[in-house]
């Protein structure tokens, strides 16, 4: 088996650790919000450097707007300068951005900003990077069984899937934590069942191509079964080996 092989297709991120990473050095947490948003465009080279090809982090949650609002507007202001800042090099790069979510609630000029980044990046075609901004697991799986119930359809693990806000890319593979904290907060709570966990002990702002590389490594090292036995396993990868 070769090391490319290996390289999952889809990883994840909760990138945890901005406002801890300012407090530790006196300065705002927004300074923090700041400092990830450099993390994030290193982690995106990184990704496509090694062969990953779908992205998907966690950038703002439903639950974060309990946060105080001071910080909340920040956050607001930041993510409308880095659209205007980040997308014409991410889409150089050849990055798809979607932005996954609800967008109820959300500034005109905000949800314009989105859609506006999108559409910009609709032809790319090298990494799928999906913001999940104003996300909830929970509301993920509500809003999909709600839309089939409006059109009145049997609600089957397959239809939900279909009707979940990342319907558009196949399930995670590797799902990161940074942060050092073992929890993962509402976060792709459907889309996870069989995804390999790594938690990472850095601060997602000092999260960095080695720590990446960690979190690959040990992804390499694990055996995915989905039910099966590692006999199984072992037996079905011989077969494709041989063919």
């Amino acid at each position: 088996m070769t090391a490319s092989s290996v390289v999952p297709h889809h990883v994840a991120i909760v990138m945890d650790g901005n406002g801890r990473w300012a407090n530790k050095r006196f300065l705002p947490r927004l300074a923090g919000h700041k400092q990830g948003v450099e993390s994030l465009r290193r982690c995106v080279r990184a990704c496509i450097q090694r062969g990953v090809k779908v992205l998907t982090v966690f950038a703002f949650s439903s639950e974060n707007w309990n946060r105080p609002a001071e910080e909340v507007s920040g956050l607001m202001s930041l993510l409308a300068s880095a659209l205007g800042r980040e997308v014409p090099s991410l889409s150089a790069e050849g990055v798809r951005l979607y932005f996954v979510g609800e967008r109820q609630g959300l500034s005109d000029k905000v949800a314009a900003g989105l859609a506006q980044a999108e559409q910009a990046t609709a032809h790319n075609e090298r990494l799928v990077l999906n913001v999940c901004f104003n996300y909830g697991g929970r509301w993920d799986i509500a809003q999909a069984a709600a839309r089939l119930a409006a059109r009145g359809e049997p609600i089957t693990e397959a239809s939900l899937h279909a009707a979940t806000a990342l319907a558009h890319v196949p399930d995670p593979d590797l799902f990161i934590r940074t942060g050092g904290e073992y929890r993962i907060s509402n976060f792709l709570l459907w889309q996870s069942a069989y995804a390999e966990f790594f938690f990472s002990p850095s601060l997602w702002p000092d999260f960095d191509e080695a720590a990446l590389d960690a979190a690959l490594q040990d992804y390499a090292s694990r055996e995915r079964r989905f039910g099966q036995t590692s006999a199984q396993v072992q037996q079905v990868a011989a077969s494709q080996v041989r063919a």
